[in-house]
């Protein structure tokens, strides 16, 4: 089982120096703690400071180093070819293949932006296809949505870009069995949800003759050195309702608490397990980055 980490891109901060300074150390205890992916998310007209993707893994990758990398793009709210060179680029900055996680968005940012997000499962199908044929150095056309003529895309990445697509209806899973390398579970899934997921992404690649390369989740995490200990903190957060994300889908506890939960998805079929910090405390998310040097030896 491979732990990543995908970085808050959110933080509450006068200051948006020390938001930014927060994720780049978050990137250097992940790489120090051993974890095997590092990742950023993908959001927009936010009314509070959200990092934007591209710009700040580019600085995280300095701290991060070879291992694989990448970011959640929510591909509507893209163009294929400015999102395909930014790809491109940062593929160029590291050896770690690039892994492109990918989404459809919701309606209001797409309105905000001024784009039809009735459109959005054809664009985002189109927008894989754009993206794929300009990484293989074709020139490319896309009549349909972005009205694009010959377009090409240089750098081009060394290593294929794998693609993970976040699914969970039974249509989007079948989309992702045919279109993707990987499947990514939202963090909301219960155990028994998250088996069930998986068990139908399985279905969807027999069905179409492909074999996935990552079969991955997402898991908000805090762990401490003591059960009790990360009971405390992490309490208040799941009594307010955190995420909306049932406290059964949450991960928290001492390393060998953790390690038993992450074992479990393991035996589902699980490859990856990606954690996002459940703490808003900087300290405290520091802490839990370092604890996942001692989940990773205990699962061996």
């Amino acid at each position: 089982m491979k732990i990543g980490i995908s970085v808050c891109s959110t933080h509450l901060v006068e200051d948006p120096h020390e938001g930014a300074s927060n994720m780049i150390e978050r990137a250097a205890a992940a790489k120090d703690a051993g974890l095997d992916t590092l990742f950023v998310g993908d959001h927009h007209v936010t009314p509070i400071p959200y990092y934007q993707n591209n710009v700040i893994l580019a600085r995280m990758l300095a701290e991060w180093g070879d291992k694989p990398f990448g970011a959640l793009y929510l591909l509507p709210l893209w163009h294929p070819v400015t999102l395909a060179e930014q790809v491109g680029t940062l593929a160029s900055l590291a050896k770690g293949p690039f892994i492109m996680q990918c989404g459809l968005g919701d309606s209001r940012q797409g309105a905000a932006m001024g784009i039809d997000m009735s459109k959005r499962v054809g664009m985002f199908v189109a927008s894989i296809k754009t993206m794929r044929g300009l990484w293989n150095g074709e020139a490319v056309d896309e009549p349909r949505y972005w009205q694009i003529e010959q377009a090409i895309c240089s750098p081009v990445p060394s290593d294929p870009v794998h693609i993970w697509v976040g699914a969970l209806a039974d249509k989007a899973i079948d989309r992702t069995a045919r279109l993707a390398e990987g499947w990514l579970a939202a963090p909301n899934l219960t155990p028994e949800e998250a088996g069930d997921g998986i068990a139908r992404y399985r279905e969807a690649c027999a069905k179409h003759g492909r074999e996935s390369t990552a079969s991955a989740i997402r898991r908000d995490i805090f762990i401490s050195a003591s059960a009790e200990e990360a009971e405390k903190v992490a309490r208040p957060y799941i009594e307010q309702g955190y995420r909306g994300v049932p406290e059964s889908a949450l991960m928290f506890g001492a390393p060998e608490q953790v390690a038993e939960q992450i074992n479990v998805l393991q035996e589902q079929g699980y490859t990856d397990v990606i954690v996002r910090n459940m703490s808003k405390n900087q300290s405290e998310c520091m802490k839990t980055i370092e604890h996942l040097a001692a989940v990773k030896s205990i699962l061996g």
